[in-house]
């Protein structure tokens, strides 16, 4: 077993050398001229004057070594549904569906919109974009309409791709009436909208805009389309993330530096081998499911599982805290990844269910999305018998930034540490007044990585070089560094800590959320005159949203006036934001807490909610709004 240590170190002292190496794990049509262009920080543009293309490397050169073997299996235990797609079988579904979106009149370049549940036309849409060139946005589908009018207004897509409707705990979702309206709502007008009718829920078409798949695909089944060879550089797609403003950011990533960074991820990290199984347990609509549902797997040679439905549900659609160590069993999954949050909810089950099958397959659970809490990574451990390992990272990196490489060195983990930072990454912990670097022992700072960034971190925000820069490498004094916007500390054998963010993102259950978009939907209330939302501390999900607002009448703002107003103000960000937006609580105030230049004291407010000191008040222009909030959570 090679030594971490020094694989990282020749990793960020011979940088070039080492992603040469690596570049060696994935086939090109045309080699690289050039490892890493760095000319332009804090731009990284890597494998430049190469050509490839994730589909090929994710079907096609597994064709003649393991088409037969199971590539996509798709499990609903909303539907009750399950099949398994071969290499082959994939390959022949990706040409199809790319085959309907050439007819579409999608070109390379284009964008496509994929707004569709956890199933495997999802997974041939972003395939079949990847094959043809055009660059896919996929967008959870839980988000509402507004939040989804956005994303189309920003990416222009040429097509969009949903379906009739998703299910969540047996409910079902229509996601049909919702497109309808965030295209009503939204500027850009896609050309074309290319539907799976899976019979859940009613759908109206609007003639000639909206196409049904299984029409077009009987019109192109055994169509063969080539790969279209991209440049390295060229994007192989955006994914939105929230941000401190209301307007989400369009991370934009390339084609090579990608494949490159998750073919060496499935060895290096996952200790995960071509043939086997991989496991998870994330949405197609967050990065994760991306880079280890839909490309790393697939890119390593390995079956995936999509899965559709909750972790407490069975293929009968009774409840079943086991589902997901019977798929473990029956597939014999290998490597498996989920959310604390999704442990947690496992941890209500009856622990027998843990030890019910045989998961002798499985060498480890990792574990990301939201810091890991120690009795919850305890309980798993000792649950499962197998490492638990959790990892730090974020929809801009696309790759883990800190975890342990299982593949490289089975170094132990650290119960509530992520662990240490992978090859590549250069991670330093600043003071975010001064920008120096902390070399003091478990010192608190801000997390950040030095330039060049690794191959698979994001190229730029979409259409916005200068939001990029701004954002993410001006925050801290006098250093160009990407910031992660979380606090950390490290310990004395190089283990990180996260300790939470240093800007107003919040954690609900794994999902990002910017409290300014929710604050700018609750303020479009008329009866709101100001707001505050703040994450709190939940035992369950990590993070909830709680808002306190400032009624602009006041009047009847209070016993049943103030639960009817509340439940108004709810709804709204359910239906503007999606379920996952919407406060667990709203609380009504006669002011907010700022400082005598007018900020906002989130933190302050948030420390109280959590039973916190608050802290330096000194600044406050008026103390008495904070006590008054105090009095209102802890009379």
């Amino acid at each position: 077993m090679r030594s971490y240590s020094d694989f990282y170190r020749r990793s960020v002292d011979d940088s070039e050398a080492f992603w040469a190496e690596q570049a060696r794990l994935i086939d090109w049509q045309t080699p690289p001229q050039q490892i890493l262009d760095a000319s332009h920080p804090p731009f990284a543009r890597w494998f430049v004057g190469g050509t490839t293309n994730l589909c090929h490397n994710a079907i096609d050169r597994h064709l003649d070594a393991r088409g037969d073997q199971p590539a996509l299996i798709c499990v609903s235990t909303e539907t009750g549904l399950e099949r398994s797609y071969s290499f082959r079988e994939l390959h022949a579904e990706v040409q199809c569906t790319a085959a309907s979106l050439l007819a579409l009149g999608v070109k390379r370049g284009d964008r496509v919109l994929i707004y569709m549940p956890m199933i495997a036309e999802a997974t041939f849409a972003m395939l079949a974009c990847a094959r043809i060139g055009a660059v896919h946005c996929v967008v959870f589908g839980g988000f509402a309409s507004g939040s989804l009018a956005s994303r189309i207004e920003d990416a222009e897509p040429t097509v969009i791709v949903s379906a009739d409707a998703g299910s969540r705990g047996g409910k079902v979702l229509a996601y049909k009436p919702l497109l309808d309206e965030a295209i009503r709502l939204s500027k850009h007008k896609p050309a074309a909208v290319l539907l799976a009718d899976r019979g859940l829920a009613p759908m109206d078409r609007v003639a000639g805009r909206d196409h049904l798949m299984r029409d077009l695909a009987a019109q192109h089944r055994g169509a063969v389309v080539p790969c279209a060879w991209l440049e390295s550089t060229e994007i192989s797609y955006t994914i939105y993330t929230s941000g401190t403003t209301g307007k989400p950011k369009g991370v934009q990533r390339d084609t090579g530096g990608y494949a490159v960074a998750l073919a060496a991820s499935m060895p290096h990290i996952f200790d995960a081998r071509a043939g086997e199984t991989y496991f998870c347990t994330s949405d197609i609509g967050w990065v994760v499911g991306h880079s280890y549902i839909v490309y790393g797997p697939l890119i390593a040679g390995m079956a995936t599982i999509l899965y559709e439905g909750l972790p407490t549900q069975g293929l009968d659609r009774q409840p079943d805290g086991g589902i997901w160590w019977q798929l473990v069993e029956k597939y014999k999954v290998t490597v498996m990844f989920s959310a604390p949050t999704a442990v947690r909810v496992l941890k209500k089950q009856d622990p027998a269910l843990l030890k019910k099958y045989d998961l002798s397959s499985l060498r480890a659970l990792f574990l990301a999305g939201e810091p890991l809490d120690e009795p919850t990574g305890r309980w798993i451990g000792e649950g499962l018998g197998v490492p638990i390992i959790d990892n730090y990272w974020q929809t801009e990196s696309g790759w883990p930034i800190i975890t342990i490489a299982n593949g490289v060195e089975k170094k132990p983990g650290k119960l509530g540490s992520p662990g240490v930072p992978m090859y590549g990454w250069r991670v330093k912990i600043l003071d975010e007044s001064t920008g120096e670097e902390l070399s003091a022992l478990n010192e608190k700072g801000v997390v950040v990585i030095e330039g060049p960034t690794p191959p698979g971190f994001m190229q730029t925000i979409w259409r916005d070089d200068a939001r990029f820069v701004n954002t993410y490498w001006k925050s801290v004094p006098g250093k160009m560094v990407y910031s992660t916007f979380d606090w950390g500390i490290r310990d004395a054998d190089g283990y990180f800590f996260i300790l939470g963010r240093t800007d107003d993102v919040i954690n609900v259950a794994g999902h990002r959320l910017g409290t300014r978009e929710i604050e700018e939907v609750i303020s479009g209330h008329a009866n709101v005159a100001e707001v505050a939302v703040v994450g709190v501390a939940d035992a369950l999900k990590g993070q909830v949203a709680v808002a306190f607002v400032v009624p602009r009448n006041a009047d009847g703002v209070e016993g049943a006036g103030a639960l009817a107003l509340e439940g108004e103000i709810m709804r709204r960000v359910a239906d503007q934001l999606g379920a996952l937006g919407r406060p667990s609580r709203v609380h009504f105030v006669t002011g907010l807490p700022k400082t005598r230049s007018g900020k906002l004291l989130r933190r302050a407010i948030q420390a109280i909610c959590e039973g916190r000191d608050a802290g330096d008040l000194t600044t406050m222009d008026d103390p008495a709004t904070l006590q008054r909030i105090r009095q209102l959570l802890w009379p």
